[in-house]
């Protein structure tokens, strides 16, 4: 009997099995990138979506052979490095993922790389510092104003020390700190669920998510106040980070461990009927599904995935069922809409773009492909030209779409966002000024004419 070509199934993914010795030894390891690789390249239906297969295959064809059997094992890090762990491959191109005989799950099997790496040690010190984000969010929100004018672009003081120090490439913008966390500017002005509204009666709890209890409080005032506004009492707290920066280093007993925290924070909610809402896709995909197959017999990561939604989709699902309150207003603007990696991987569809489209009148420029950002490495030295050629159609689109720069980048993912903005600045022959960067909730609450939703770009 032979395997049938690709899968009309439903693709499914296997646990983590990431307490087994066996996931760390270096045979096994290599023994399944090859296996995998050889299948990769026989395909090569994903050339076109990361940097990771352009290195693959252009190390195949560069052999004696041309095939995987004269090319060197130590020769597949730099593959396994330009994996951004975005998850593209298996939900959108791979025809061979689970339940196919063939089981690639491509992302996984690069996070099995890494894991055995940071096993080993050969995860830096900086690395590791970079990737612990509640505790840089807070030491950049005490000194936000010092921590600004430090991690500015156009700083030619500290950039290139930062990048000499922590490898963050000196031509990267960076986002700024909050004056304050996202989490004490919530409990200091709570905003009161509107009584009259449809929806009135719900909760939710709100996972601030790094980057807005951090970095940009203003996507979640965005989404408290419009919540609110639709009769939503909501709440907004930050246990802990997700760990997406852990599982990007291969930390996987760190991401179990934050698992564990923000479930044991969370579930006393869920079990008061509150929903959770994530603020950012990345968290969102930690909390619904890496979390399950990295802790698959933890009850509590269980229930905890399966209260779990995006904002957009929050939104939307409140749209479907009890329905918004009416008075959005148009906005004359025009909206590139880039739907985040991490969002399509949730399986949901384009959740943002059903949302925006509840605004009167708009017109969305939707372009779902890679941003480049990819977390720190769309940062780092050595891999943000890369990151920023990954993005460079995105910037296109959305320039195309904006000539005059009137109007937003919106994305879920509010890194991209920025990643997005910078490509079209620094466009060649680009006399405008880019679009501002913007998540969806914040562009739903300025239909309302809601306060709070600020205006961040740098």
């Amino acid at each position: 009997m032979t395997a049938r070509e690709g899968s009309l199934d439903a693709p499914t993914r296997h646990a983590i099995d990431w307490r087994n010795p066996d996931f760390a030894d270096p045979g096994g390891i290599d023994a399944e990138l090859r296996r995998v690789f050889d299948i990769c390249h026989g395909c090569r239906r994903c050339f076109n979506l990361c940097d990771a297969f352009p290195r693959l295959f252009d190390l195949i064809d560069g052999s004696e052979s041309g095939e995987l059997d004269t090319v060197a094992s130590e020769d597949f890090k730099p593959v396994s490095d330009a994996c951004t762990l975005c998850d593209m491959c298996f939900m959108t191109k791979c025809p061979y993922v689970p339940p196919h005989a063939f089981d690639l799950d491509f992302p996984h099997l690069m996070l099995r790389v890494r894991a055995a790496e940071f096993r080993r040690g050969e995860v830096g010190f900086m690395a590791r510092r970079l990737a612990d984000t509640d505790a840089n969010g807070k030491l950049g929100t005490t000194f936000s104003p010092l921590a600004n004018w430090a991690c500015r672009k156009d700083n030619r003081l500290t950039r290139p020390a930062m990048e000499k120090v922590a490898g963050v490439d000196a031509r990267a913008a960076l986002p700024a700190f909050n004056a304050g966390s996202l989490v004490a500017r919530a409990g200091a002005d709570p905003a009161a669920p509107n009584g009259a509204a449809p929806a009135h009666g719900r909760r939710a709890a709100i996972y601030a998510t790094c980057f807005s209890n951090w970095n940009d409080a203003a996507i979640g005032e965005a989404a408290r106040r419009l919540l609110a506004h639709n009769g939503v009492e909501t709440v907004v707290l930050h246990p802990a980070c997700c760990g997406m920066p852990k599982l990007e280093l291969g930390d996987l007993g760190e991401v179990a461990r934050r698992a564990g925290t923000v479930a044991g924070a969370l579930l006393p909610y869920v079990d008061e009927g509150w929903d959770v809402v994530a603020l950012a896709p990345s968290c969102a995909l930690m909390m619904k599904f890496e979390w399950p197959l990295i802790a698959p017999g933890d009850p509590d990561v269980a229930r905890l995935a399966a209260a779990t939604r995006d904002v957009s989709e929050y939104v939307v699902e409140i749209a479907g069922t009890e329905g918004l309150v009416e008075g959005m207003a148009a906005l004359d603007a025009p909206v590139t809409l880039h739907i985040a990696c991490h969002a399509r991987a949730q399986n949901m569809g384009a959740k943002a773009a059903e949302m925006l489209r509840l605004i009167p009148g708009i017109e969305i420029n939707v372009v779902e492909r890679c941003s480049g950002h990819g977390g720190a490495w769309g940062v780092k030295k050595g891999t943000f030209e890369t990151g920023m050629k990954v993005g460079r159609p995105v910037a296109r689109n959305a320039a195309r779409h904006d000539p005059e720069g009137a109007g937003y980048i919106v994305s879920e993912c509010p890194l991209a966002g920025l990643h997005i903005r910078q490509g079209v600045e620094e466009m060649d022959g680009r006399a405008a000024p880019p679009p501002e960067a913007a998540h969806p909730v914040q562009l739903l609450a300025r239909a309302y004419g809601l306060p709070g939703h600020g205006k961040r770009s740098p």
